[in-house]
């Protein structure tokens, strides 16, 4: 094999052929190269099935890379369900030319990311195209998951009173991104967040049962964007505590440098939940025992009106509005 992808490796011809049996086929354990995988659920409960391209640029960034990313991205969106993730598909886009070094670290690491998560990638598809016109990798997940019964979660459950809970610290994947593409540095750095939460969401939802009311990764668009959807589907009001929002010094100083608001910023290890007030401390005290939990804590309330609204409580005492913004602050960060 070339070190080198070529067009034949999109060919459906030999070359095609030995990249997927010497690379794709062994890191994700994939027996035979049919066009689809049939599994048996053995599991009582709701499907849940989500879908999502990665086009992340540098491919490689502080803390992941496009290939962990695509699989941990995947499995939170069905945990945030409230689903058990089961299995993931993987397409690949390619542009000729990549290195085969760079293509087998990031499947290799897909690998380990799906092990971590504890599902499986079980089919797939690959596709070359000319150099110039894919910018390196593309990569498209898919993955179903089994929601438990008694598991309903939705922003319509949402209630005045309810509190606003996050589960770690705010835009380390944004800003380890942009620092990585502008050939920046900080100090201390800024690592990518990227997790799979699943293992989180599955003892909140043991622990809080009817009292989690909706959760959500807060990605593309960041926590401010997260909470503003949250208002919409719920017709209340989000009210954040400026005092309460954690943000590393490392995120700070790179938003105060770049000039970006940290409330905007991507994260990809990150979740935001709704939980009754009752229990709200119960439930932090449970996720705080986890890793991915170590740092939750309360950032705000859910308040009668203005509807739709998203609040935010000064360090000062005043109170300003927050909306999402036009477009995003970074480009082709996830």
């Amino acid at each position: 094999m070339s070190d080198r992808i070529l067009m034949g490796h999109g060919s459906g011809g030999r070359m095609m052929h030995e990249l997927i049996s010497s690379c794709f086929a062994p890191a994700f354990g994939i027996e035979g190269l049919g066009d689809a995988a049939v599994l048996d659920l053995k599991k009582k409960g709701r499907l849940a099935l989500s879908t999502d391209s990665y086009v992340v640029s540098p491919l490689f960034f502080p803390g992941g890379n496009i290939g962990e990313l695509a699989v941990n991205g995947t499995v939170n969106d069905l945990a945030m369900a409230g689903a058990e993730p089961l299995y993931l598909t993987s397409g690949f886009i390619i542009e000729e030319g990549m290195p085969l070094s760079d293509l087998q670290r990031i499947i290799e690491s897909m690998a380990q990311a799906a092990f971590n998560a504890g599902v499986k990638i079980v089919a797939g598809d690959t596709k070359v195209v000319d150099k110039g016109k894919g910018d390196g990798l593309f990569i498209n997940t898919a993955g179903v998951g089994v929601i438990p019964e008694g598991v309903d979660l939705s922003p319509s459950h949402i209630s005045e009173g309810d509190i606003i809970i996050i589960s770690g610290d705010m835009g380390r994947h944004g800003m380890a991104v942009m620092s990585e593409r502008s050939g920046l540095s900080f100090a201390p750095p800024v690592l990518s967040d990227t997790a799979a939460l699943n293992g989180l969401t599955a003892l909140m939802i043991k622990a809080a049962g009817g009292s989690l009311r909706a959760m959500r990764d807060p990605t593309r668009g960041g926590v401010a964007t997260t909470l503003k959807e949250f208002a919409l589907e719920s017709g209340l009001a989000m009210e954040m505590d400026e005092d309460e929002l954690p943000v590393t010094p490392g995120v700070k100083g790179a938003c105060d440098l770049l000039g970006l608001d940290p409330l905007f910023v991507a994260n990809e290890g990150l979740l935001l939940a709704v939980v009754s007030g009752d229990v709200s401390e119960y439930i932090l005290k449970e996720m705080r025992a986890h890793t991915l939990g170590a740092g939750a804590r309360a950032i705000g309330r859910v308040m009668p009106g203005p509807e739709g609204k998203v609040l935010l409580r000064t360090s000062i005492g005043g109170t300003r509005l927050v909306d999402m913004l036009e477009g995003g602050q970074l480009p082709r960060i996830c």
